[in-house]
C-alpha cells in the first residue's frame, strides 16, 4: 500500500497488536491498514472487546504498537519516545472519552483552560470562554464536574478538546453514558464543531445514530477493519 502522508493527518500500515495473557499470546489487531483524510468524520464500529479502543489509543500514540507503522500529523510514530509523542499531541490533537475525564477539583471552564495554558496558548481564557459558549455553557462556566449533568460534563470535554483547534480528535463511546436526546445534541455538537474546525474526527462507537452520520464507516472483526458502506 502507497500512501501519501501528507494528504492524511493519521493512519496505519501492516498494524498489529498482540499481549500475553494466562492461555498464552493474544492477538487484537492483525495486520490492519488505515487512513485518516483531513476534515473527514470515521466512525469504527465492532463488537465490545473487538480492539477498537486499542486501535484509537495506537493511532494517537498512547500505546505502542507489536508491528506495522502508525504515522499522526505526518510524523512516524515508531521513530517518537513517549515525551516526544506526548510533544507532537499538543495542541493538534483532541480527546473525547465517554466517561468525560474532567478533573474534578477544577471548574468547568478551568478544565477546558488546563491544556491551552499547559501549551502555552496566548489569550487563554478568552478562546476556553468562546468555547464553552459554543457548547452552551457560558453560564456552567463556574461549575465543578459533580454540579453538571452527564450531558453537560460530556460537552464540557468537548469543549476542551475542540478549544486548541486540533487537527484530528479522538472519540471513544462519546454518547454511551448519556441517554438518547442527550446523545443526540452531543452528535450534532460534535459534527457541526468539526465542520466549523476543519478538524478529522475518528470516533469508536456502539451508536448507529452517530456512525450514520459520519463520512465513512468502517466495522472491526477478526483484528482487522471492512467497509460498512
Amino acid at each position: 500500500m502507497t500512501v501519501d502522508k501528507r494528504k492524511l493527518v493519521s493512519g496505519a500500515k501492516g498494524l498489529s497488536k498482540h499481549v500475553n495473557g494466562p492461555g498464552g499470546r493474544l492477538t487484537i489487531l492483525r495486520e490492519l491498514n488505515l487512513s485518516v483524510h483531513r476534515g473527514e468524520a470515521l466512525a469504527i464500529v465492532g463488537a465490545s472487546g473487538s480492539g477498537k479502543s486499542t486501535l484509537l489509543g495506537l493511532l494517537a500514540g498512547l500505546d505502542r504498537a507489536s508491528s506495522g507503522e502508525v504515522w499522526l500529523c505526518g510524523q512516524s510514530l515508531s521513530e517518537l519516545d513517549e515525551d516526544a509523542r506526548a510533544a507532537l499531541r499538543e495542541g493538534r490533537v483532541g480527546f473525547v472519552f465517554q466517561n468525560f475525564q474532567l478533573l474534578p477539583t477544577l471548574t468547568a471552564l478551568e478544565n477546558v483552560l488546563l491544556p491551552l495554558e499547559l501549551s502555552g496558548v496566548a489569550d487563554a481564557g478568552r478562546i476556553g470562554l468562546e468555547a464553552l459558549r459554543r457548547v452552551g455553557l457560558t453560564g456552567r462556566s463556574g461549575h465543578y464536574p459533580r454540579q453538571l449533568s452527564g450531558g453537560e460534563q460530556q460537552r464540557t470535554a468537548i469543549a476542551r478538546a475542540f478549544a486548541p483547534r486540533p487537527e484530528i480528535l479522538f472519540a471513544d463511546e462519546p454518547t454511551g453514558n448519556l441517554d438518547q436526546d442527550t446523545g443526540e445534541q452531543v452528535i450534532d455538537l460534535l459534527l457541526d464543531l468539526r465542520r466549523d474546525t476543519g478538524a478529522a474526527l475518528v470516533l469508536v462507537t456502539h451508536d448507529a445514530r452517530l456512525a450514520e452520520r459520519c463520512d465513512r464507516r468502517l466495522l472491526m472483526r477478526g483484528g482487522r477493519l471492512d467497509t460498512l458502506d
